[in-house]
């Protein structure tokens, strides 16, 4: 994984080596196959989950559903542990280019990420079919990884996919944060909000779910299919009015979520309903387990190193100008930490648009730092997506440093013009400091690396 996080600032840096070090750890240690088989294991006819132990001769049939762009792995290590147990499954995984493995009694579908497709809802029909066969002496296996709203998807009555994808449009470039799209997602979707637990009752279901939510909020991660939903159709309308979607949203959407505040809906599953009482939920990884995997990396490699928070959220280049600034402190007053430095944090930022140029969240905080960091030495922002893809793009994220803006008016690129037009890929792709790891198949957040040498 480290040769292909080399980009031509790295390659030039004294700690370059250091730094692709501590992103390959912190992607080694959210492995999703990993943490799945910590954490779902079997000992002859007992299963064994987190703390709790199933004894699975008290059921005719286990069942193994899915969705994330971790969802590959996790289905390949839990259908290694169920072994003869599994009857059937179905898994749907982000349609990134990536081989499918076979895995025995389980089929592997694809759909598209961030924007779902027909293939999403078709995923939606498969698993609620599969489901409706479940019995309360059946086991229902699920696994959820982030990724997860786009790629399953059932539309609730008199809601289109087309509505969907347009208000999903609108949420993306509206800057909103994730918890408040998935306040709309779930109270249009039968699967999400706890939907799945509705779908498999009265089975028993247990839930191993990788986060790439802050703060790993469950009933957040993937739209939270298989735990409560503190949120109401009033909040999912306040989401509309906050972001001033209403004249973009359509009118069918409006219209289910209008009916459901005034009680023509049934809401989503609340924490008292009984049937949220036979779900176990089970966080297998999150930001946190990748940051800190990243400071060992860091402090092993002669750093001194600090975890700044993995709370980061905000708008992208003015996160940008804020690390960059932290970085000028510890290049200035070694403050917080003495030289050579490394801060880490973890997050995940938004993008409001305003141009209709290509990149995404870590490109454009990236580029945000590289301005501001101009003329400093020995200094970089470097920021990565953990699954692989920043925005609609190849990239992950890019590395900033105080020689990235001379080397790109060099070369003809203004920086403030391609900040403004959310323009960030051309500008890194230029100077070769794109990180491109391509798909990692876990998905834990971002990594953002403050990095001041000697």
């Amino acid at each position: 994984m480290s040769e292909r996080l080399w980009t031509a600032s790295l390659r030039s840096a004294p700690w370059g080596a250091a730094v692709t070090h501590m992103m390959a750890a912190a992607l080694a240690a959210v492995d999703p196959a990993q943490a799945t088989i910590a954490t779902l294991r079997r000992e002859g006819e007992w299963l064994l989950v987190g703390e709790r132990r199933y004894d699975l001769r008290a059921f005719d049939r286990v069942w193994l559903v899915g969705a994330g762009k971790a969802g590959s792995a996790m289905a390949q290590a839990a259908a290694q542990v169920l072994g003869d147990r599994l009857k059937s499954g179905v898994v749907v995984v982000k349609d990134d280019g990536a081989p499918l493995p076979e895995i025995p009694s389980v089929t592997l579908m694809r759909a598209a990420h961030p924007t779902p497709d027909e293939r999403s809802v078709l995923a939606g029909q498969r698993i609620a079919t599969l489901l409706a066969q479940a019995s309360e002496r059946d086991l229902v296996v699920a696994l959820i990884s982030g990724g997860g709203s786009a790629l399953l998807n059932l539309p609730v009555t008199g809601v289109t996919l087309a509505d969907i994808q347009q208000l999903t449009t609108e949420l993306l470039a509206c800057g909103a944060p994730i918890g408040a799209i998935n306040t709309l997602r779930k109270h249009l979707d039968q699967i999400k909000g706890g939907g799945l637990v509705r779908m498999a009752a009265p089975a028993t279901l247990v839930t191993l779910i990788l986060s790439d939510v802050v703060g790993s909020p469950l009933e957040v991660i993937a739209s939270g299919p298989t735990v409560a939903d503190p949120t109401t159709f009033a909040e999912a309308l306040a989401v509309i009015e906050r972001y001033e979607l209403r004249n973009r949203c359509p009118p069918a959407i409006l219209a289910y979520l209008a009916a459901g505040a005034r009680g023509d809906h049934p809401e989503t599953l609340k924490p008292d309903d009984p049937r949220a009482s036979k779900v176990q939920n089970v966080l297998i990884g999150s930001n946190a387990q990748a940051a800190q995997a990243a400071l060992a990396a860091a402090r092993a490699a002669g750093f001194h190193a600090m975890l700044l928070t993995t709370f980061l959220e905000g708008e992208a280049r003015e996160v940008g100008q804020v690390l960059a600034a932290i970085a000028r402190e510890i290049a200035t007053s070694h403050q917080p930490l003495p030289l050579p430095a490394c801060l880490i944090a973890g997050g995940e930022t938004t993008v409001t648009l305003r141009g209709t140029g290509r990149g995404g969240r870590n490109q454009e905080l990236a580029l945000s730092a590289a301005i501001a960091l101009d003329g400093l030495e020995h200094a970089a922002v470097i920021a990565l997506a953990t699954d692989g893809g920043d925005g609609p793009t190849d990239a992950a994220g890019a590395v900033a440093t105080g020689a990235t803006v001379r080397r790109a008016r060099a070369l003809g690129y203004d920086p403030v013009d391609h900040l403004r037009r959310n323009d960030a890929y051309p500008f890194f792709a230029a100077l070769d400091d794109l990180l491109r790891p391509g798909p990692t198949g876990t998905n834990v957040n971002d990594l953002v690396f403050i990095v001041v040498g000697c």
